[in-house]
């Protein structure tokens, strides 16, 4: 079998029709099995007297995307008694299966589908609204910006192009780089914010504003423990992120959506404080005469509405990893020996992360920096680029298609998809039981039991067996297991790629089962962007604030240097996103 084509994922039949009705009483259930975003979902639609009584499914999609387009969608399918909904805006292909498999058991029913067709009247904005603080983007920076926003006092709106909160990270892992003695001491972990800022300078190849990098250090232990005083759980074990140098990485509960959710859930309980228009997008800043900005023009089918802003406006709408043409332009710096093109996948939300944040900035005269600096990340998964079935953490090697190891895997990200390109583009990620206890355990959306059968993943009780499923050669697969063994048990202290035993959680992996992945580097941060300050006020081309226009995330530029240190990209959206609600109101 071609090796390379082991490298695809399986391709699955759009939708296949699973169960004929089941009759109880007036109810009748049908069922019937579609493929999604992140893997196939069966829906259940339950009929009553000729009507939809209710949808159920059994999906693996993102929480806060893909869940949430499902559950909103099915309410209003019930509610309106019609499949003709809009799709939820960046969540569109779930949107569509959902509404397909439906439509596929109502016909199974022999029902009449012109009486579930009824176009649903859209809500009526207004030509202007008024508030303190105007944030463009929903994502986890404008989520934060507005929780400070109510918690100094002031009023806010925000402006989302998506038709949900939570941008880039709601799909995101959700680990957060920050020194915090409690849960380090107890591993016996000596870390300080000096070692956190010469980190993150030597990650950033000292290309980062210091500035920045000593605010992003000094407050993302407060800011982790503001959002633990909003709901948010952390983890009690420290761990190091990939490409995180270090074990600071704080894992959240519900990784990058247990952030949306909590801020979400705060933002909520105080209607009258935040108003939020989704689907909406911002397409002008407004200044007044004196320079100041004002407000944002958007626009929401079709029509144009004003968001007036008495204190100051806030860009957080993320980065262009997305956007395949401004990407391939500024492609000049660390990969630019690597065409970005449409076959090299993003990890982010690919409507959110579309570069529309620097494009406003600029009509104002904002100062764009180091739009050359682009990240590339190694888990992604071939030809999607999402990041659902990432092996995260330790106790995993990484190997080329014929089984060899190429690379420390504690490396930072820019090393590790160096060497994988030199290596050809895809590479193994193999590991066995100590990181895959059973074949229930979930690797963030799917069980390894659902990768292996979605074909996302191979597994072998014995080395020469999962060699043979993967075409790598036996002998090269077992030699590098073992070179592997014998760092993590103390038989050499660090082998010919720099790899050594990082913390005590490194385990041999000599018993079987044993699993590949097959992954490819994706297109994940864009670490340029608007110029700010450490209040995260917008500057001009001349170093001089633009009044009334702040900036926060991945929209900014300067924080992260050119490379982004893995945990610091929430650390900085949370830690600057707080801080320009903070300094909006001011």
């Amino acid at each position: 079998m071609n090796t390379k084509n082991k490298f695809h994922l399986t391709a699955l039949a759009f939708g296949v029709l699973i169960a004929t009705s089941v009759h109880a009483e007036a109810n009748q259930v049908y069922s019937y099995t579609v493929s999604a975003h992140n893997a196939p979902i069966t829906v259940d639609v339950i009929l009553k007297d000729g009507k939809i009584a209710n949808i159920l499914t059994d999906n693996r999609e993102s929480p806060g995307v893909g869940k949430l387009a499902i559950a909103n969608l099915s309410k209003k399918i019930i509610r309106n008694q019609t499949i003709n909904v809009d799709n939820v805006s960046g969540a569109s292909v779930t949107s569509m299966a959902l509404k397909y498999a439906v439509k596929k058991n109502l016909e199974a029913a022999g029902a009449d589908l012109s009486k579930f067709q009824a176009k649903l009247p859209k809500a009526q904005l207004k030509d202007s609204y008024s508030t303190e603080v105007v944030i463009v983007g929903g994502g986890g920076a404008g989520l934060a910006a507005a929780a400070s926003v109510i918690e100094a006092g002031g009023t806010a709106i925000i402006v989302e192009k998506l038709g949900y909160l939570g941008g880039s990270t709601v799909v995101s892992g959700g680990g957060y780089n920050a020194v915090d003695p409690e849960r380090q001491n107890r591993q016996n972990i000596e870390d300080s914010i000096d070692r956190h800022f010469q980190d993150t300078m030597r990650g950033g190849h000292n290309k980062n504003n210091p500035e920045l990098v000593k605010k992003l250090v000094e407050e993302a232990p407060t800011t982790m423990h503001w959002l633990e005083s909003k709901g948010l759980g952390f983890w009690p074990k420290v761990r190091v992120i990939v490409g995180g140098l270090y074990p600071r990485g704080h894992s959240a509960e519900g990784g990058g959506y247990g952030y949306v959710k909590v801020l979400e859930k705060f933002i909520k309980a105080y209607p009258d404080k935040v108003k939020v228009f989704t689907d909406t997008q911002a397409v002008k800043l407004i200044k007044n005469e004196a320079g100041k900005v004002i407000g944002v023009v958007g626009k929401q089918d079709g029509k144009t509405v004003n968001f007036m802003a008495s204190k100051g406006v806030i860009i957080a709408t993320g980065g262009f990893g997305s956007n395949v043409e401004m990407r391939q332009a500024r492609n000049t710096g660390v990969w630019k020996e690597v065409t970005l093109d449409k076959n090299i996948p993003c990890t982010n939300n690919f409507k959110a992360s579309q570069g529309d944040g620097l494009k406003l900035a600029e009509q104002v005269g904002a100062n764009l920096i180091n739009l050359d600096d682009i990240q590339l990340h190694p888990g992604g998964t071939p030809k999607t680029g999402i990041m659902s079935f990432w092996p995260s953490g330790r106790n995993r090697i990484f190997l080329t298609p014929q089984g060899d190891r190429f690379v420390n895997e504690d490396a930072a990200r820019d090393t590790l998809c160096k060497a994988i390109f030199k290596e050809g583009g895809n590479y193994w990620i193999v590991s066995n039981h100590v990181k895959y206890p059973t074949l229930d355990y979930l690797s963030k959306n799917l069980t390894i039991g659902e990768m292996i059968k979605l074909g996302q993943a191979f597994s072998g009780n014995t080395i020469e067996e999962l060699a043979q499923k993967t075409g790598m050669d036996p002998k090269k697969l077992r030699a590098s297991i073992d070179t592997y063994n014998d760092v993590v048990t103390g038989k050499i202290k660090e082998d010919n790629l720099g790899f050594k035993k990082f913390t005590q959680d490194d385990k041999p992996m000599t018993e079987g089962p044993f699993y590949a992945t097959p992954m490819v580097p994706a297109v994940h941060h864009t670490m340029g962007g608007i110029q700010i300050n450490s209040a995260a006020q917008v500057l001009d081309k001349n170093g001089q604030v633009i009044p009334g226009l702040f900036a926060a995330g991945e929209v900014t530029g300067g924080v992260h240097g050119s490379n982004r240190v893995g945990g610091n990209g929430i650390a900085d959206a949370m830690v600057f996103g707080r801080v320009s609600g903070q300094s909006a109101l001011k």
